[in-house]
């Protein structure tokens, strides 16, 4: 798979994607986001990671059943709805996506970062609106996303309390700095140095957010122990060259069974990956 082959020939900017489109195109980037291997404890089309309930089919099925409420959020956006209506739509794909999988919490974090972004990419069509999508999202819904109700009981939720963490609404209401800071520079840098590899800029990108982001998940399996584990075992793969090393995939692959070992999974990164596949589409 590769994020390039979804510009179709003729594309001149996000204007020309239809809603179905955007979709599409929203899910797509959580399955390539499931087949970029190796990332550090996160499930792939090669193994589960340090998950035990789930696998790449569960995940690819949870994409496939997202896609019309990426849709549908894209088109509350052109809209201009407020947040309320854009919370009800992600309840309704939260619901889908738990009846799918049997109950198990496969992407509800790219329920909220990407379905912001699909509806940011909504409002902008709408309105030619030459702002960031992150900037949008921070402009019109910002307020309200910090306002909005929580789950007592996520993990996410439960990990902010406890390590004072902003965690995935203050990623959101401040324009989303980790994707457009750290996640597309590494991304697009990668390409620079491996070419027409995108796995490896793909890993490149992931590697790069795990060395930046106070990830909920990872602090909710291994407390600040586990998170400073995660980033320093990053910091040390970006330093060593990242993937314009040539062993980079024997160190990556370490690193992966590393934090298996440790039941380490940081699913936010997994979730800021997809969203940044998806602004490197969008955005220019």
């Amino acid at each position: 798979m590769s994020n390039r082959l979804i510009k179709k020939p003729g594309f001149a900017g996000p204007a020309r994607l239809d809603a179905a489109e955007i979709g599409s195109l929203a899910s797509e980037c959580l399955r390539l986001e499931i087949h970029t291997y190796p990332k550090p404890g996160l499930v792939s089309h090669v193994d589960q990671g340090a998950h035990a309930d789930m696998d790449c089919a569960l995940l690819e099925a949870s994409a496939e059943a997202l896609q019309p409420f990426f849709q549908q959020l894209y088109e509350a956006g052109e809209d201009g709805v407020e947040m309320s209506v854009l919370r009800e739509i992600g309840l309704a794909a939260e619901a889908a996506m738990l009846c799918c999988t049997g109950g198990v919490n496969t992407h509800r974090g790219a329920i909220f970062g990407l379905g912001l972004l699909c509806a940011a990419t909504g409002w902008r069509a709408a309105r030619r609106d030459p702002a960031a999508l992150g900037q949008i999202v921070a402009r019109h819904w910002g307020t309200a996303i910090l306002a909005g109700p929580r789950v007592a009981t996520s993990h996410g939720t439960l990990a902010q309390a406890r390590y004072g963490t902003g965690g995935a609404r203050v990623e959101a209401a401040t324009g989303y700095p980790s994707l457009y800071d750290t996640a597309l520079p590494a991304l697009r840098h990668a390409r620079a140095v491996v070419s027409e590899d995108e796995n490896a800029a793909r890993v490149q990108c992931c590697m790069a957010l795990i060395a930046e982001v106070d990830d909920t998940n990872l602090l909710h399996r291994g407390g600040q122990a586990g998170l400073n584990f995660a980033r320093v075992a990053a910091r040390r793969f970006l330093n060593a060259g990242g993937v314009g090393a040539h062993d980079w995939q024997s160190r990556a692959s370490d690193m992966h069974h590393a934090f298996i070992d440790r039941r380490l999974s940081p699913g936010g990164c997994a979730d800021l990956l997809g969203m940044a596949l998806f602004l490197d589409i969008l955005e220019a």
